[in-house]
This record gives structure tokens, C-alpha cells and sequence, in this order.
């Protein structure tokens, strides 16, 4: 097994920089990402968001890996957020519900609230292998180096997401022209997105909702809605 950790700090406050992390899908900086759903939300007794997505990530092997054991390099990842309003702290875990003999990655992060309006992230990762032939060490160096490669574009990500809110934001106070949009996602779609996620909990095999501009959008800023998604989930959970 192969750990790994780091820590970032974004220049603006937590309620901004949670909300850009829970909206950071679909973005230019994760065209990997197929799918995302909302499977589960609730409210905890002591006032937190507990929310369960399923995400479908496209992969690519190595040109090392032995053919004909993989059918296809698309992996389920079940993501388990939690968001503490009061504490100012929100925690997210995913890992890969498949190819969990290949390779196994869970990974970890915690998004603070800091000094001088500040938001700290703290990562944690571990690459595990259990498959044969001698390979199980490459394997977790391979994933642990895609990992590396793949944080910072995370978090491109997200300060995309980031610098549309703060956009958006000082339109609102000053009433000046909106944000170029040129180059991604509207405000507008992302603020319905966000609402819309925050207060309903959808199947995946429901139809998509026209949103404010008359567009159709996906349930939970979903790139691709697949279905059968709950069903899919069942059944890796039976297996465990």
C-alpha cells in the first residue's frame, strides 16, 4: 500500500469554497467524469448534510497491464460528503467500487475554514493492489503517480468553479456585466444545479428538468446521467 498526502489553501472563505467543491462537476479540468448522481441525502440529528453520490470515471490503461483481464477501464466511485455548517468543516471520502483487486484508491478531504478568511484542504490517498504476476507494486506506483498528476487538476477544477462565484457575486453587488461564460457553465445553471441537488433527491433514471434559461439539464450537475445506477449500486453492495 502507497500513501499520500497534501495541503492547499484557497484565498477565499469556506461557505464559497464548499460550495464550488460540491459543484465542481461537470468542469473543463474533469472530462473523465461520465456520470454523477445523487443516491442518498439526509440531514443528521446534529444539523450536518450527509449526501451519497455515485460517479462513473473513465480510466486508461497502462501499456504494461496484461490485455484481456480488464473489459473496459470505466470505474464506479462512491463519494461520501458530509458538511458541518457550524463547525465550518466539510469531509468527502471516495473509492472505487470495481477493479478492486487491480487497484483500490481512497482517498480522503477535509475543507476548513482558516485564518484571514482562508480555506485549508488537507488530502490524503492510499493506492492499494492485490493483483498477481508480480505486478501489484507497479500497479500502486502507477496509481499513485496518475494520482499526483490528477490533484491539481482537481483543484483547477474547483477555482474554476470559484471565480464564477465570485463573479457572480460582485454582479450582484455592483450591478456591473456578468461573468464571461464563454468558456464553461453559466452562474445561473450552477446556482440551479446546487439548488436543485440541495433540495431534492432524484433517481437517476428520472428525466432531466428544464432549468431558469429553458435548457435541459441533468439531475445533480450530472455530465451524463447513465441509468440503472441505483441498480448497479445494489448489486456491488450484495457482493460485499
Amino acid at each position: 500500500m502507497l500513501w499520500y498526502s497534501q495541503t492547499y489553501e484557497y484565498d477565499c472563505e469556506w461557505p464559497v469554497v464548499s460550495l464550488a467543491f460540491l459543484l465542481r462537476y461537470p468542469n473543463p479540468y474533469a472530462a473523465h467524469v461520465l456520470s454523477c448522481d445523487v443516491i442518498d441525502r439526509t440531514w443528521s440529528p446534529t444539523g450536518t448534510l450527509c449526501t451519497t453520490r455515485l460517479i462513473l470515471k473513465r480510466g486508461a490503461l497502462p501499456r504494461w497491464f496484461p490485455s484481456g483481464v480488464l473489459s473496459r477501464a470505466e470505474s464506479w466511485i462512491i463519494e461520501e460528503s458530509e458538511v458541518d455548517p457550524f463547525g465550518k468543516t466539510l469531509r468527502c471520502t471516495t473509492r472505487n467500487l470495481d477493479h478492486v483487486k487491480v487497484m483500490q484508491v481512497c482517498e480522503s478531504t477535509v475543507l476548513q475554514s482558516g485564518a484571514n478568511g482562508k480555506t485549508s484542504q488537507y488530502t490524503e490517498a492510499r493506492v492499494m493492489s492485490n493483483f498477481g504476476w508480480g505486478l501489484a507494486k507497479r500497479i500502486e506506483n502507477h496509481g499513485l503517480a496518475k494520482f499526483k498528476a490528477n490533484i491539481q487538476r482537481s483543484r483547477e477544477g474547483v477555482s474554476l468553479v470559484l471565480s464564477l462565484l465570485r463573479q457572480s457575486r460582485m454582479h450582484a453587488t455592483m450591478g456591473g456585466p456578468g461573468p464571461d461564460t464563454s468558456f464553461s457553465p453559466s452562474l445561473s445553471q450552477l446556482q440551479n444545479r446546487y439548488v436543485h441537488s440541495h433540495l431534492n433527491v432524484t433517481h437517476a433514471d428520472s428525466p432531466p428538468t428544464p432549468s431558469s434559461d429553458g435548457s435541459f439539464e441533468p439531475h445533480d450537475h450530472q455530465s451524463v446521467t447513465r441509468p440503472g445506477v441505483l441498480v448497479r449500486l445494489k448489486s456491488w453492495f450484495g457482493r460485499s
